[in-house]
């Protein structure tokens, strides 16, 4: 069990290179200008250290809190619904709490707090918060619940409505092809379906291709991101809330009841913390949801679709990704190339899209240059297809009455990017070859790492080596990941 201890040193000056008063005046600045909120109360609830982001994030000034009773300050609050008070009396620390409560003003204020114990000399002295604020994730994470299910309801009684099938998933890559024929034999079944891409490959675009061409086609299709939220508020999101199962929750159903007899798509599944998964892994197993706060099974019929943006059993052996639950979900595996290695849908994916935002931005651009071209089919598009869509979009916005997508027509950043001059750099002998060769090579790989934001997978996809061999090499130099 973690506690704070403090423990008086004497005066042996060997122990700390500086002297209380310093120590203290350093203290002191970092609980003002830290970004989380922290509070300290007694043994008697009373406040007794309450920094500026507290302040800010309840809405409050530090008089009105310091050495008043929590109680009176928080009268929202109970010894129950406390966590400092909670923690001050079972001395057990509490780990990404949600709380929602209301300061004196009657603000509504919802934290995810860490509470710990506080000692001095094995005496139990007080207990010490560290908060953050998440009020307006909260808010804004019941206006999407709200959303869905209007969503939902909508698509009950729309029949026309406009959706995502096989037939809007353009490609001819063989890998590409092979891939989606996959799919469409998984749309056979009801079976758990697992689908491996970068970010920009189409992997929502693939599941709503799968529902819509199943026998779950007129029931609802819902996707959440499961990187969008933070794990307390996913959590009610996908199971629901009961009125009273935590201070501020109401009766709403979550995204598994309101997909019932459809599919749920959650994507960047390894971006979910483990205890959560393991909660999935029971509603999979079980057929059942219960509401956050709620003691109630609730029977479900929900086909699930999950997706990762880095490779599933890297994932599980990097432990974002719990084993028990990629097993349970990875029954249908589809993996989706990278447009780096699909090049050949370069010509064909461009017309589409420069047919596309004809009609949206009434353009009347026929054809792309062949320079442009070209430059499209060096660069690497670590953005995959959406980026190739948002460069054209963006560049037919700046076209006025030309035919011809030209280099000239694309924005600076766009036009640098895409024309870059290939990487060079002049290296001298350094003592003897393979000093000079470990130069070049520690270069190259800084390079790519850099290109593709510290992401290990695609930098050794880049260089065209094992992802474990590029780790090696990343140790071997020292090479600083981003």
């Amino acid at each position: 069990m973690f506690k704070i201890k403090i423990i008086e040193s004497g005066r042996n000056e060997r122990m700390s290179p500086m002297n209380p008063p310093i120590q203290k005046k350093i203290l002191e600045y970092m609980l003002k200008y830290i970004d989380e909120g922290v509070h300290v109360i007694d043994n008697e609830g009373r406040t007794i250290l309450y920094n500026n982001a507290m302040a800010e994030l309840e809405g409050m000034a530090e008089s009105d809190v310091v050495g008043k009773p929590l109680l009176e300050v928080f009268p929202s609050l109970d010894e129950n619904s406390s966590t400092l008070l909670k923690v001050l009396k079972t001395e057990k620390e509490l780990y990404n709490h949600l709380q929602t409560y209301l300061n004196n003003r009657n603000l509504e204020i919802t934290t995810i707090n860490t509470t710990i114990p506080i000692y001095f000399n094995e005496n139990k002295i007080g207990a010490m918060e560290i908060a953050k604020n998440i009020t307006k994730i909260k808010n804004l994470s019941e206006q999407i619940i709200t959303l869905q299910s209007q969503l939902v309801n909508h698509e009950k009684q729309e029949t026309n409505k406009k959706r995502f099938t096989f037939d809007s998933i353009i490609g001819q890559n063989t890998l590409f092809k092979q891939a989606v024929e996959y799919a469409k034999k998984a749309s056979a079944s009801s079976s758990s379906v697992l689908i491996y891409g970068e970010t920009g490959t189409g992997k929502e675009l693939v599941a709503q291709s799968i529902h819509h061409a199943s026998n779950r086609c007129y029931k609802p299709f819902i996707a959440q991101n499961c990187a969008a939220l933070p794990e307390t508020l996913l959590e009610g999101i996908l199971f629901g809330t009961v009125k009273g199962g935590f201070t501020g929750a109401i009766d709403r159903p979550g995204l598994f009841e309101q997909a019932n007899g459809g599919t749920l798509f959650l994507d960047e599944l390894n971006s979910m913390g483990l205890l959560l998964q393991s909660k999935l892994l029971r509603v999979l197993q079980e057929g059942t949801v219960r509401r956050l706060g709620g003691l109630r099974d609730i029977p479900i019929d929900v086909r699930i679709i999950g997706s990762t943006n880095e490779e599933p059993y890297e994932a599980v052996e990097q432990g974002s990704l719990r084993r028990d639950l990629f097993y349970r979900i990875n029954v249908i595996s589809v993996s989706l190339p990278p447009l780096r290695e699909r090049m050949d849908d370069i010509k064909i994916l461009s017309q589409w899209f420069i047919e596309k935002y004809n009609k949206k931005l009434h353009k009347k651009v026929e054809k792309i240059d062949n320079a442009v071209f070209e430059a499209f089919e060096k660069y690497k598009w670590p953005g995959n297809v959406r980026e190739l869509e948002n460069t054209i979009e963006g560049t037919m916005n700046i076209i006025e009455n030309e035919s011809i997508l030209e280099k000239g027509h694309l924005p600076h950043p766009v036009s640098a990017k895409l024309f870059a001059l290939p990487y060079q750099n002049h290296y001298r002998i350094h003592k003897n070859l393979t000093n000079t060769l470990n130069e070049i090579e520690k270069d190259l790989i800084e390079k790519v790492m850099k290109t593709c934001h510290g992401n290990i997978s695609k930098a050794a996809s880049e260089l065209g080596i094992k992802r474990q061999t590029l780790q090696h090499k990343i140790k071997k130099f020292q090479i600083r990941v981003r």
